[in-house]
This record gives structure tokens, sequence and C-alpha cells, in this order.
């Protein structure tokens, strides 16, 4: 086998490129300059094969600080020299230095899009939620809308995702266009809200960008009056007015997309199904919770209403001794929204917003 041949030689300072002898020692690889001075004496222990094109044998230091490299192209001399060298597989060939710097930028990566999903992206969508175009923010709920009613007609029994579309539901339906109807015209929102019974077990209702407001027909279920319903539609009408769905899809949209390009997913395809999931699953701050009863108990009142027909009922929902509703979950404790609304809420007018024959027709709109 050889021991003696040329090579080429970069001292890891300057782009100068060196034809140089290269000579296998005992213990070390000699590469000489062709006047002769020793530009180097690796090692066999410290040699380490890099990154190496087919019929090219590239050498550097292992922890070294310098980038300098030998590159040998006469396969003879370089079998000899990886039989010395104690990394004689070829397979792979990967700088150690090269490696290190591309985990440490990949760490890098994941923690800045970890920060700013955390940090960054909800306060940018406070921002900008409350400056979005009222047409734009009706196409964003669109795009979620599908979403959602993909997911909960998944569990509707194949009857319809809205109550009240049937025939024989005219009178529920109208009872709720009467209820909706109050809660629209006294809330003067800048957009028009799209109210509907959706058929749902669950005992929840949510509000989506655009002005939609989807009651579930679980808390129909559990509702002992026009007020107490009116309470619910009114917080939803908070949220919608506070921008707080939008709000929410902007974060869930923005924090699918980042982690999608982190995966490689760079069409986005995953955002408007991630936002959905985040409506129906996730809950509102403490804070935003707060404000939309505030606004629900003095929009109920507004209309004649019980303005705390809402913390009855979400006490004794709470209370129940049943599974945590969904319409509670994760939400501030029950007692605490009751003592906030009632501290809010002006005396009842007393004023009856739906009649008995209009209530119980609303009941049965999902049957």
């Amino acid at each position: 086998m050889s021991t003696i041949g040329s090579g080429i030689f970069f001292d890891g300072f300057s782009n100068a490129r060196r034809v140089v002898a290269v000579a296998l020692g005992t213990n070390a690889v000699e590469i000489t300059a062709p006047a002769g001075s020793v530009l180097a004496a690796w090692p066999f222990s410290e040699i380490a094969p890099l990154t190496t094109p087919e019929g090219v044998l590239r050498l550097g230091r292992a922890n070294s600080k310098d980038t300098a490299r030998l590159e040998i192209r006469d396969a003879s001399l370089a079998a000899e020299l990886l039989g010395r060298a104690k990394r004689p597989d070829r397979s792979g060939l990967t700088d150690c230095r090269t490696r290190a710097k591309v985990a440490c930028w990949g760490i890098a990566a994941v923690l800045s899009l970890t920060a700013s999903a955390i940090w960054g992206i909800p306060f940018v969508a406070e921002r900008v939620a409350p400056r979005l175009p009222v047409t734009a923010e009706m196409r964003l709920g669109d795009a979620v809308d599908v979403q959602i009613r993909r997911a909960l007609d998944a569990g509707s029994g194949g009857k319809p995702f809205q109550c009240g579309a049937g025939p024989g539901h005219d009178a529920g339906r109208a009872a709720f266009n009467k209820l909706t109807g109050a809660l629209e015209n006294a809330a003067e929102l800048p957009m028009p809200v799209h109210f509907e019974v959706v058929r749902s077990p669950i005992v929840n209702a949510i509000a989506l960008p655009g002005g939609r407001v989807y009651l579930f027909e679980g808390l129909l279920n559990q509702a002992r009056s026009p007020d107490e319903i009116a309470g619910v539609l009114a917080h939803e009408l908070g949220h919608v007015a506070h921008r707080d769905g939008t709000k929410k899809v902007l974060e869930a949209g923005s924090m699918s997309l980042l982690f999608g390009m982190l995966l490689g997913d760079f069409t986005g395809g995953g955002a408007a199904a991630a936002a959905a999931q985040i409506v129906l699953n996730a809950s509102n701050s403490r804070d935003k919770e707060a404000a939309a009863d505030e606004f629900g108990a003095l929009l109920l009142s507004k209309i004649g209403g019980d303005p705390r027909a809402l913390a009855r009922m979400l006490e004794r929902l709470a209370g129940s001794g049943t599974q945590t509703p969904h319409f509670l979950l994760d939400h501030p404790e029950a007692k605490e929204r009751t003592a906030a609304i009632e501290g809010v809420a002006p005396a009842a007018v007393g004023r009856q917003l739906l009649t008995t024959q209009e209530w119980a027709a609303l009941k049965r709109i999902c049957s």
C-alpha cells in the first residue's frame, strides 16, 4: 500500500489551495509544502473524515478549532491512511463541527418558534384583530365555520346540523329569532350576527369570527328560562364585540403555520382545521370571560331581561354534581363569575322576553 503521495491542503485561514506532499509516518500523517516545509502533522488518532464526494477522501482534525482540511484522490494512499486512523468507516462521513452547528441552529430555531408562539403571536393577535376589516373577519369566520360544521356534523347522527330548519319548527325558529333579534339590535355591532341552534349534546355556546354565534342543543336543554338563554347569547355577543374569536383564530392559525413550516408543511393547510379545534375546545382567559360577562349583563338589562340569569345558570350547572359542563370547563370559577355579574348588573326590569308558548316552542326546536 502507498505511504507517500500528494494531496490538496487548505489551512483553514485562507482560501488558498495548496498542492502538498503527504507522507504516512508511524503515528501521524505529515503534510509538506513543495518547498519542503512541514505545514501540518496530524496524529492518526485525531483524524476525522469529512463529508466526501465520490472518489475523494477529505479529512479534518477532530476537536480542532480551525477548519483545515486535506483532500486525497490517490485511492491506495487513502485506503492506507484510513486503515491507520481510528475512524476507518467512511459511510455517512460528516464533520463533527458541522453537525454541532446544525444541531445548535436547529435548537435555536425551535426555541425561537416556541417563544413566538407563547409571547409573540398573542401580542400581535391582540393588536391586529381590532384593526382587521369586518369583511376580512367575516371571510375568516366562513373558513373556520366549514371546519366547525365538519367536526359537529360527525356527531349529529345523520340529522341536520342546524336545528329549526325542518317542518313543524316554525314556532321554535320564530321564538329564537325574536330573542336574538332583540339582542342584536341592542348590541349595535359593526357586523351582522348570524345565530344558530346546532345539534350537539355538548353544554356549550361559541362565537366565531365574523359574527357567528352557535348555541348548542345540550345547553338549551339545561336552560330553565328565556333569560338564561338570552344571557348566554349576550355573553357570546360580548366575545364578538371584543373580537375574541378572531384573536383565537389568528393565534391558532399563526402557530399552525409556524410549526407547519418547522415540520415541512409550507402550505399551511392545517391552519383552518387547527383554528376550528381551538374555537371548539379552548377556553378564554379570565379577563376575556369577565369582560364578556359584563357586556352580556348590561346587554340583557338593555332589552329588559334579567341580567343575573346567566349567573344563576352558571352556579346551578357548576353545582349540579354531574360532569363539569363544557360551557364552564377551564373558565373562571362559577361563584367568582356570579359575584362579578351581580356586581355590574343593574336591577331587572322584569320584561317577559318570550311568552310561555314561545319558550316551549324554542325548547323543542331540535326535537
